[in-house]
C-alpha cells in the first residue's frame, strides 16, 4: 500500500490526502508511464538527455489549471530545445487535445495519468478522495535527478511560475 500524507494539503481549505511519497531536490526522479493518445504511452526515457519541467494540474478545465498550462506553453516557446515541458493531468487524451486546440496551446507536452494514477503515486500527488493530480510543479536535470519540487499546499493557488521557469534555465 502506498503511503498517505494527511494535513499537508487542501482543496478550498478542505484537508485532502496525497497518496505517494514527498519527493526532495536531489531524488531520482521516478520512472512514469503516461498517455499522449489513448493508444501512444510515453515514459520518463522518451525525454532523455534534457531538463524536464513538469506542470501537475488536477484538471484542465479548470481556471487555475487553464492559466498554468497557458503560462507554461508561453515560457516553452522561449527555454530551447534542451527543456521539455510536459504538462500532467487525469484528463482524457480527447480532453487535452480539444483543449489545446481551442487554447492555441502547442509547445507543452499533454500527458494524461488517467489509466493508472501511476504518475500520481510515484510523485506524491495522487489526491486519495478525488483520483487527481494535486497541482504542482517538478523540474528534472538531465539525468532525471529532482532539482526542484513545488508541492502546493492549496489546490486552488498558482504555483511559481518564475521559480520553476528560472530553475529550469539554469539547468541547461
Amino acid at each position: 500500500m502506498a503511503q498517505e500524507r494527511t494535513g499537508v494539503a487542501t482543496l478550498k481549505g478542505n484537508p485532502i490526502t496525497l497518496v505517494g511519497p514527498e519527493l526532495k531536490k536531489g531524488d531520482k526522479a521516478p520512472d512514469f508511464e503516461l498517455n499522449k493518445s489513448l493508444t501512444e504511452t510515453v515514459t520518463l526515457k522518451d525525454f532523455a538527455g534534457k531538463v524536464k519541467l513538469i506542470s501537475v494540474v488536477p484538471s484542465i478545465d479548470t481556471g487555475v489549471c487553464d492559466a498554468q498550462t497557458r503560462r507554461f506553453n508561453e515560457a516553452a516557446a522561449a527555454l530551447g530545445d534542451n527543456i521539455a515541458v510536459l504538462t500532467v493531468s487525469v484528463d482524457l487524451p480527447f480532453a487535452q487535445s480539444r483543449w489545446c486546440g481551442a487554447a492555441g496551446v502547442d509547445k507543452v507536452v499533454m500527458l494524461s495519468d488517467y489509466k493508472t494514477n501511476s504518475f500520481g503515486e510515484a510523485y506524491g500527488v495522487l489526491i486519495k478522495e478525488l483520483r487527481l493530480d494535486m497541482r504542482s510543479i517538478f523540474v528534472l536535470d538531465a539525468n532525471d535527478t529532482v532539482q526542484y519540487v513545488e508541492y502546493l499546499s492549496e489546490m486552488t493557488e498558482h504555483p511559481n511560475y518564475d521559480q520553476a521557469i528560472e530553475a529550469a534555465k539554469q539547468l541547461v
